[in-house]
Protein backbone atom coordinates (compact mmCIF):
# COMPACT_ATOMS: atom_id res chain seq x y z
CA UNK A 1 0.00 0.00 0.00
CA UNK A 2 1.22 3.52 -0.81
CA UNK A 3 1.91 6.18 1.80
CA UNK A 4 -1.49 7.68 1.04
CA UNK A 5 -4.83 5.90 1.27
CA UNK A 6 -7.10 6.68 -1.68
CA UNK A 7 -10.48 7.62 -0.20
CA UNK A 8 -13.92 8.61 -1.40
CA UNK A 9 -16.51 10.56 0.57
CA UNK A 10 -20.13 9.65 -0.13
CA UNK A 11 -22.74 12.13 1.06
CA UNK A 12 -21.28 15.62 1.40
CA UNK A 13 -24.14 17.60 2.90
CA UNK A 14 -23.78 19.47 6.18
CA UNK A 15 -21.87 16.82 8.16
CA UNK A 16 -20.32 15.15 5.14
CA UNK A 17 -18.68 18.47 4.34
CA UNK A 18 -16.79 18.23 7.63
CA UNK A 19 -15.56 14.74 6.76
CA UNK A 20 -14.56 16.03 3.35
CA UNK A 21 -12.61 18.93 4.85
CA UNK A 22 -10.85 16.70 7.34
CA UNK A 23 -9.74 13.78 5.15
CA UNK A 24 -8.98 16.15 2.29
CA UNK A 25 -6.33 17.88 4.43
CA UNK A 26 -4.69 14.77 5.89
CA UNK A 27 -1.19 13.82 4.76
CA UNK A 28 -1.88 10.07 4.78
CA UNK A 29 -5.02 10.21 2.67
CA UNK A 30 -5.74 11.24 -0.89
CA UNK A 31 -9.24 12.39 -1.75
CA UNK A 32 -10.05 10.59 -5.00
CA UNK A 33 -13.83 10.87 -5.30
CA UNK A 34 -16.68 13.03 -4.00
CA UNK A 35 -20.17 11.56 -4.37
CA UNK A 36 -23.56 13.10 -3.66
CA UNK A 37 -26.99 12.71 -5.24
CA UNK A 38 -27.56 16.48 -5.18
CA UNK A 39 -25.80 17.94 -8.23
CA UNK A 40 -25.59 21.48 -6.83
CA UNK A 41 -24.05 20.32 -3.56
CA UNK A 42 -21.66 18.10 -5.49
CA UNK A 43 -20.55 20.98 -7.73
CA UNK A 44 -19.97 23.25 -4.73
CA UNK A 45 -17.86 20.67 -2.90
CA UNK A 46 -16.01 19.78 -6.09
CA UNK A 47 -14.89 23.39 -6.59
CA UNK A 48 -13.25 23.28 -3.16
CA UNK A 49 -11.43 20.03 -4.03
CA UNK A 50 -10.55 20.31 -7.72
CA UNK A 51 -8.23 17.28 -7.72
CA UNK A 52 -11.04 14.89 -6.79
CA UNK A 53 -13.44 13.32 -9.26
CA UNK A 54 -17.14 13.98 -8.70
CA UNK A 55 -20.21 11.86 -9.36
CA UNK A 56 -23.82 11.44 -8.36
CA UNK A 57 -23.50 7.63 -8.70
CA UNK A 58 -22.04 5.42 -5.97
CA UNK A 59 -21.38 2.81 -8.66
CA UNK A 60 -18.73 5.06 -10.24
CA UNK A 61 -16.84 5.25 -6.96
CA UNK A 62 -16.97 1.52 -6.28
CA UNK A 63 -15.91 0.63 -9.82
CA UNK A 64 -12.58 2.45 -9.38
CA UNK A 65 -9.97 -0.11 -8.25
CA UNK A 66 -7.77 2.69 -6.91
CA UNK A 67 -10.30 3.56 -4.19
CA UNK A 68 -9.29 1.77 -1.00
CA UNK A 69 -11.67 3.28 1.55
CA UNK A 70 -15.12 4.88 1.47
CA UNK A 71 -16.43 7.32 4.07
CA UNK A 72 -20.24 7.44 4.16
CA UNK A 73 -22.21 10.41 5.52
CA UNK A 74 -25.51 9.95 3.70
CA UNK A 75 -28.90 10.17 5.44
CA UNK A 76 -29.21 7.33 7.97
CA UNK A 77 -31.70 5.34 5.90
CA UNK A 78 -29.05 4.90 3.21
CA UNK A 79 -26.20 3.83 5.51
CA UNK A 80 -26.83 0.10 5.16
CA UNK A 81 -27.18 -0.01 1.38
CA UNK A 82 -24.14 2.20 0.78
CA UNK A 83 -21.94 0.43 3.33
CA UNK A 84 -22.90 -3.04 2.08
CA UNK A 85 -22.24 -2.08 -1.53
CA UNK A 86 -18.81 -0.70 -0.57
CA UNK A 87 -17.89 -3.82 1.39
CA UNK A 88 -19.04 -6.05 -1.47
CA UNK A 89 -16.70 -4.04 -3.70
CA UNK A 90 -13.85 -4.83 -1.26
CA UNK A 91 -13.52 -1.30 0.08
CA UNK A 92 -12.79 -0.43 3.70
CA UNK A 93 -15.73 1.50 5.15
CA UNK A 94 -16.29 4.33 7.58
CA UNK A 95 -19.99 5.03 8.11
CA UNK A 96 -21.57 7.74 10.22
CA UNK A 97 -23.82 6.81 13.12
CA UNK A 98 -26.02 4.89 13.31
CA UNK A 99 -24.43 1.96 11.50
CA UNK A 100 -27.89 0.91 10.26
CA UNK A 101 -31.54 1.33 11.21
CA UNK A 102 -32.07 -2.41 11.86
CA UNK A 103 -29.97 -4.75 13.95
CA UNK A 104 -30.09 -7.52 11.33
CA UNK A 105 -28.68 -5.06 8.80
CA UNK A 106 -25.93 -4.07 11.23
CA UNK A 107 -25.15 -7.76 11.81
CA UNK A 108 -24.85 -8.28 8.05
CA UNK A 109 -22.36 -5.42 7.72
CA UNK A 110 -20.25 -6.73 10.61
CA UNK A 111 -20.27 -10.22 9.12
CA UNK A 112 -19.40 -9.01 5.63
CA UNK A 113 -16.47 -6.93 6.87
CA UNK A 114 -15.20 -9.89 8.89
CA UNK A 115 -15.57 -12.33 6.00
CA UNK A 116 -13.67 -10.06 3.63
CA UNK A 117 -11.08 -8.95 6.22
CA UNK A 118 -12.05 -5.31 5.73
CA UNK A 119 -12.08 -2.43 8.20
CA UNK A 120 -15.52 -1.26 9.29
CA UNK A 121 -15.60 1.83 11.50
CA UNK A 122 -18.65 3.68 12.83
CA UNK A 123 -18.70 7.45 13.38
CA UNK A 124 -19.30 7.52 17.13
CA UNK A 125 -17.65 10.91 17.38
CA UNK A 126 -17.74 11.29 21.17
CA UNK A 127 -15.72 8.10 21.57
CA UNK A 128 -12.81 10.16 20.24
CA UNK A 129 -13.33 13.19 22.48
CA UNK A 130 -10.27 13.75 24.71
CA UNK A 131 -12.49 14.25 27.78
CA UNK A 132 -14.32 10.96 27.21
CA UNK A 133 -10.99 9.18 26.80
CA UNK A 134 -9.77 10.84 30.02
CA UNK A 135 -12.89 9.58 31.80
CA UNK A 136 -12.21 6.07 30.53
CA UNK A 137 -8.69 6.19 31.97
CA UNK A 138 -10.08 7.36 35.33
CA UNK A 139 -12.47 4.40 35.39
CA UNK A 140 -9.86 1.85 34.32
CA UNK A 141 -7.43 3.06 37.01
CA UNK A 142 -10.14 2.93 39.65
CA UNK A 143 -9.80 6.65 40.42
CA UNK A 144 -13.57 7.04 40.75
CA UNK A 145 -13.99 3.87 42.76
CA UNK A 146 -16.68 1.47 41.58
CA UNK A 147 -18.67 3.10 38.79
CA UNK A 148 -22.37 3.07 39.59
CA UNK A 149 -24.32 5.02 36.98
CA UNK A 150 -24.19 7.87 34.52
CA UNK A 151 -26.74 10.23 33.08
CA UNK A 152 -26.55 12.46 30.04
CA UNK A 153 -28.44 15.40 28.59
CA UNK A 154 -28.36 16.21 24.89
CA UNK A 155 -31.02 18.86 24.39
CA UNK A 156 -31.57 22.06 22.41
CA UNK A 157 -34.24 24.00 20.54
CA UNK A 158 -33.81 22.40 17.08
CA UNK A 159 -32.74 20.95 14.68
CA UNK A 160 -36.19 19.34 14.28
CA UNK A 161 -36.07 16.21 12.12
CA UNK A 162 -38.95 14.82 10.10
CA UNK A 163 -37.51 11.43 9.08
CA UNK A 164 -36.28 10.28 12.53
CA UNK A 165 -37.15 10.99 16.15
CA UNK A 166 -34.92 12.48 18.84
CA UNK A 167 -33.98 9.01 20.07
CA UNK A 168 -32.50 7.86 16.76
CA UNK A 169 -31.04 11.27 15.96
CA UNK A 170 -29.37 12.20 19.26
CA UNK A 171 -29.11 9.17 21.55
CA UNK A 172 -26.48 7.23 19.53
CA UNK A 173 -23.79 9.57 20.90
CA UNK A 174 -24.59 8.87 24.53
CA UNK A 175 -25.32 5.17 24.08
CA UNK A 176 -21.91 4.74 22.45
CA UNK A 177 -20.21 6.62 25.30
CA UNK A 178 -22.02 4.59 27.98
CA UNK A 179 -21.03 1.29 26.34
CA UNK A 180 -17.44 2.52 26.01
CA UNK A 181 -17.10 3.77 29.58
CA UNK A 182 -18.78 0.70 31.07
CA UNK A 183 -17.01 -1.63 28.63
CA UNK A 184 -20.26 -3.53 28.10
CA UNK A 185 -23.46 -3.61 26.07
CA UNK A 186 -26.79 -2.97 27.84
CA UNK A 187 -29.07 -5.86 28.65
CA UNK A 188 -32.36 -3.97 28.98
CA UNK A 189 -33.63 -0.65 27.62
CA UNK A 190 -36.60 1.37 28.86
CA UNK A 191 -37.72 4.47 26.97
CA UNK A 192 -40.59 6.94 27.12
CA UNK A 193 -41.21 10.00 24.99
CA UNK A 194 -43.77 12.28 23.43
CA UNK A 195 -44.63 13.65 19.97
CA UNK A 196 -45.51 17.32 20.38
CA UNK A 197 -44.69 18.81 16.98
CA UNK A 198 -45.29 15.95 14.53
CA UNK A 199 -47.36 12.82 14.76
CA UNK A 200 -45.21 9.72 15.16
CA UNK A 201 -41.93 11.62 15.69
CA UNK A 202 -40.90 11.89 19.35
CA UNK A 203 -39.41 15.30 20.15
CA UNK A 204 -38.27 14.29 23.64
CA UNK A 205 -37.19 10.89 24.94
CA UNK A 206 -36.04 9.67 28.33
CA UNK A 207 -34.23 6.34 28.00
CA UNK A 208 -32.48 4.13 30.54
CA UNK A 209 -29.95 1.44 29.74
CA UNK A 210 -29.57 -1.32 32.33
CA UNK A 211 -26.35 -3.35 32.34
CA UNK A 212 -25.85 -6.91 33.55
CA UNK A 213 -23.72 -5.86 36.54
CA UNK A 214 -26.34 -3.44 37.87
CA UNK A 215 -24.98 -0.21 36.44
CA UNK A 216 -27.29 2.01 34.45
CA UNK A 217 -27.17 4.96 32.09
CA UNK A 218 -30.04 7.45 31.86
CA UNK A 219 -30.27 9.45 28.63
CA UNK A 220 -32.36 12.57 28.04
CA UNK A 221 -32.56 13.76 24.43
CA UNK A 222 -34.73 16.50 22.97
CA UNK A 223 -34.84 19.16 20.27
CA UNK A 224 -37.67 20.93 22.10
CA UNK A 225 -35.87 22.50 25.05
CA UNK A 226 -34.94 26.09 26.01
CA UNK A 227 -31.34 25.15 26.86
CA UNK A 228 -28.49 23.83 24.75
CA UNK A 229 -26.94 21.17 26.98
CA UNK A 230 -24.32 18.57 26.13
CA UNK A 231 -23.45 17.04 29.49
CA UNK A 232 -22.54 13.64 30.94
CA UNK A 233 -22.32 13.00 34.68
CA UNK A 234 -20.62 9.87 35.99
CA UNK A 235 -21.07 8.71 39.58
CA UNK A 236 -18.61 6.39 41.28
CA UNK A 237 -18.34 5.05 44.80
CA UNK A 238 -15.27 7.20 45.46
CA UNK A 239 -15.58 10.24 43.23
CA UNK A 240 -17.91 11.76 40.67
CA UNK A 241 -17.20 13.50 37.36
CA UNK A 242 -19.11 15.88 35.10
CA UNK A 243 -18.26 16.48 31.43
CA UNK A 244 -19.83 19.66 30.06
CA UNK A 245 -19.06 19.96 26.35
CA UNK A 246 -20.57 23.44 26.20
CA UNK A 247 -17.76 24.80 28.39
CA UNK A 248 -15.06 26.47 26.33
CA UNK A 249 -12.08 25.28 28.38
CA UNK A 250 -12.98 23.67 31.73
CA UNK A 251 -14.96 20.80 30.26
CA UNK A 252 -14.33 18.24 33.02
CA UNK A 253 -14.76 18.56 36.77
CA UNK A 254 -13.95 15.76 39.18
CA UNK A 255 -15.71 15.91 42.53
CA UNK A 256 -14.23 14.22 45.58
CA UNK A 257 -17.67 13.47 46.91
CA UNK A 258 -19.37 10.29 47.98
CA UNK A 259 -21.52 8.42 50.43
CA UNK A 260 -20.68 5.32 52.45
CA UNK A 261 -22.52 3.12 54.92
CA UNK A 262 -20.99 3.35 58.40
CA UNK A 263 -21.66 0.70 61.04
CA UNK A 264 -22.63 2.12 64.45
CA UNK A 265 -21.34 -0.60 66.77
CA UNK A 266 -22.96 0.86 69.88
CA UNK A 267 -26.46 0.59 68.44
CA UNK A 268 -25.78 -1.99 65.71
CA UNK A 269 -27.38 0.47 63.31
CA UNK A 270 -26.15 1.58 59.90
CA UNK A 271 -25.84 5.22 58.93
CA UNK A 272 -25.06 6.92 55.62
CA UNK A 273 -21.94 9.05 55.89
CA UNK A 274 -21.46 11.80 53.31
CA UNK A 275 -18.07 13.03 52.20
CA UNK A 276 -17.31 16.32 50.43
CA UNK A 277 -13.80 17.13 49.27
CA UNK A 278 -12.02 19.08 46.57
CA UNK A 279 -13.14 19.78 43.03
CA UNK A 280 -10.39 19.13 40.47
CA UNK A 281 -10.40 20.56 36.95
CA UNK A 282 -7.74 18.61 35.05
CA UNK A 283 -5.85 20.11 32.15
CA UNK A 284 -6.79 18.23 28.98
CA UNK A 285 -5.18 19.19 25.70
CA UNK A 286 -7.86 20.17 23.18
CA UNK A 287 -8.04 17.83 20.21
CA UNK A 288 -10.75 18.01 17.54
CA UNK A 289 -12.60 14.67 17.85
CA UNK A 290 -13.27 14.52 14.11
CA UNK A 291 -9.56 14.89 13.34
CA UNK A 292 -8.77 12.09 15.76
CA UNK A 293 -11.55 9.89 14.36
CA UNK A 294 -10.43 10.28 10.75
CA UNK A 295 -6.75 9.77 11.61
CA UNK A 296 -7.61 6.52 13.36
CA UNK A 297 -9.61 5.24 10.42
CA UNK A 298 -6.86 6.04 7.93
CA UNK A 299 -4.26 4.44 10.23
CA UNK A 300 -6.40 1.32 10.56
CA UNK A 301 -6.53 0.98 6.77
CA UNK A 302 -2.95 2.04 6.02
CA UNK A 303 -1.19 0.17 8.84
CA UNK A 304 -3.70 -2.63 9.41
CA UNK A 305 -4.35 -1.42 12.94
CA UNK A 306 -7.41 -2.47 14.97
CA UNK A 307 -10.45 -0.30 14.35
CA UNK A 308 -11.50 2.08 17.09
CA UNK A 309 -15.32 2.14 17.40
CA UNK A 310 -15.70 -0.82 15.07
CA UNK A 311 -18.71 -2.60 13.63
CA UNK A 312 -19.38 -4.46 16.88
CA UNK A 313 -19.61 -1.14 18.72
CA UNK A 314 -21.97 0.07 16.03
CA UNK A 315 -24.08 -3.09 16.33
CA UNK A 316 -24.37 -2.68 20.12
CA UNK A 317 -25.63 0.86 19.64
CA UNK A 318 -28.15 -0.16 16.97
CA UNK A 319 -29.45 -2.95 19.20
CA UNK A 320 -29.96 -0.46 22.04
CA UNK A 321 -31.64 2.04 19.73
CA UNK A 322 -33.92 -0.64 18.34
CA UNK A 323 -34.85 -1.84 21.84
CA UNK A 324 -35.51 1.75 22.91
CA UNK A 325 -37.75 2.27 19.89
CA UNK A 326 -39.71 -0.86 20.79
CA UNK A 327 -40.05 0.33 24.38
CA UNK A 328 -41.27 3.72 23.12
CA UNK A 329 -43.96 2.07 21.02
CA UNK A 330 -45.11 -0.03 23.98
CA UNK A 331 -45.36 2.87 26.40
CA UNK A 332 -42.14 2.21 28.29
CA UNK A 333 -42.11 -1.56 28.78
CA UNK A 334 -38.54 -2.85 29.38
CA UNK A 335 -37.07 -4.54 26.31
CA UNK A 336 -34.28 -7.09 26.69
CA UNK A 337 -31.34 -7.31 24.30
CA UNK A 338 -29.55 -10.53 23.36
CA UNK A 339 -26.40 -11.27 25.33
CA UNK A 340 -22.95 -10.92 23.83
CA UNK A 341 -22.64 -14.70 23.36
CA UNK A 342 -25.90 -14.84 21.41
CA UNK A 343 -24.89 -11.86 19.28
CA UNK A 344 -21.51 -13.36 18.43
CA UNK A 345 -23.13 -16.71 17.63
CA UNK A 346 -25.51 -14.97 15.22
CA UNK A 347 -22.57 -13.19 13.62
CA UNK A 348 -20.71 -16.47 13.21
CA UNK A 349 -23.71 -17.98 11.47
CA UNK A 350 -23.89 -15.04 9.08
CA UNK A 351 -20.19 -15.41 8.27
CA UNK A 352 -20.53 -19.15 7.67
CA UNK A 353 -23.43 -18.81 5.25
CA UNK A 354 -21.83 -15.76 3.57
Amino acid sequence: MSDQVNVAVVGVGSWGANLLRTVGAMENSRLSWICDRDARTLARRGRAHPDAKTTTRLEDVLADPAVEAVLIATPADAHYDCALAALMADKHVFVEKPLALRSDHAERLVAEADRRNLKLMVGHLLRHHPVVEYLKRLIDRGDLGETRYLYSQRVNLGVVRTNENAWWSLAPHDIAVACYLFDAAPRTVVAQGRCFLQSGVEDVVFGTLHFADGRMAHIHVSWLDPHKIRKITLVGSGKMAAFDDMEATEKLRIYDKGATIKQEFASYAEAVQLRTGDIVIPRIDPVEPLQCECRRFIAAVRENQPVYSDGWDGLNVVRALEAGAESLRSGGIPVELPGADAARAAQSCLVSVG
